[in-house]
């Protein structure tokens, strides 16, 4: 039997007790009449549950919409940008698990403006060789706190940021990151 249905017998069986006390109750001759007991209802309370757990997100891979912010995609979606996505390559090395990402408006007339974001997964050996390859073709290395920018030579930049740099590579522990200037790299959330 259901702890519900112990406790729906229970009340009632408590209502039936009730009405037999006041039945057996002598009356005195300066009381009242009394109003008829109104009938307990009993109703099964609830029991405690525990909240649903809610699963994790499925782990997917990164594509062209996850790797930058929503509200940037967005932009791009309002003016007739999107995106062509192609395997993640570091001087034609393919990295296995990455993606690399143009935004622009292909459906409109050639232009040099688009722009370009990328993430990968990179162990460090790989990530040595290549910013070893990175450097070897007159690219700047750069340490920083978190990991290692390595950007295009100025000279052969098509397009910089406000402070000169091009396209650039951020190396991070376990990760490597593109984007076609040192600024943008902040826009890739992915990883």
């Amino acid at each position: 039997m259901t702890s519900a249905l112990r406790r729906l017998f229970a009340g009632g069986a408590l209502t039936v007790a009730l009405f037999a006390l006041t039945a057996c109750a002598a009356e005195t001759g300066d009381a009242q009449p009394s109003p008829p007991p109104s009938p307990v209802a009993s109703s099964p309370t609830a029991e405690p549950s525990t909240p649903p757990t809610e699963e994790p997100a499925p782990v997917t891979d990164p594509t062209c919409e996850t790797i930058i912010p929503e509200t940037t995609v967005a932009d791009y979606d309002s003016v007739g940008w999107s995106a062509q996505a192609s395997p993640f390559t570091i001087t034609g090395e393919e990295i296995p698990g990455g993606i690399e990402c143009v935004w622009a408006n292909f459906d409109g007339p050639a232009s040099d403006q688009l722009h370009i974001y990328g993430w990968a997964p990179i162990d460090e050996a790989t990530a040595d060789e290549a910013r070893a390859r990175l450097q070897a073709e007159g690219w700047t290395v750069e340490d920083d706190p978190e990991g290692v920018y390595v950007t295009e030579p100025a000279e052969t930049a098509v397009a910089t940021d406000e402070n000169g740099y091009g396209i650039t590579y951020y190396f991070q522990a376990g990760t490597v990151k593109i984007a076609d200037t040192k600024q943008s790299i902040l826009l890739i959330e992915w990883g």
